[in-house]
């Protein structure tokens, strides 16, 4: 889908045509996203690891478990919920930092 109305055309040589393609390729990107993502001074990000996913659905799920784990003993009273409670909490910005770190784009230095 486009986001635009205006068309810009360039010419390069193909030396740089094809560094621009493979940086292209890592990011995953279109050409015009990844531009547009340089012309806002944000360096694109590489395509996260196939694997990512996965190891964040793990990560996910251990959150999860130690929720559940921290209700079942708050209810209990059998185990320092606070603990629990700060270990979820690290475990949640862990993600957050993980997906910013291999998603999101990064300003321009």
């Amino acid at each position: 889908m486009r986001n635009g109305n205006v068309l810009i055309q360039f010419w390069i040589p193909e030396s740089e045509r094809d560094v621009f393609d493979r940086c292209v390729k890592k990011s995953g990107l279109s050409r015009s996203a990844y531009l547009r993502h340089l012309i806002k001074n944000l360096v694109p990000t590489d395509q996260p690891p196939p694997d990512y996913f996965s190891m964040a659905r793990t990560l996910n799920a251990i959150g999860n478990n130690l929720n559940q784990v921290a209700q079942k003993a708050h209810a209990l009273n059998v185990i320092d919920v606070q603990w629990y409670e700060e270990n979820v909490t690290a475990l949640d910005r862990a993600i957050i930092e993980i997906t910013n770190a291999v998603m999101h784009p990064r300003k321009i230095e």
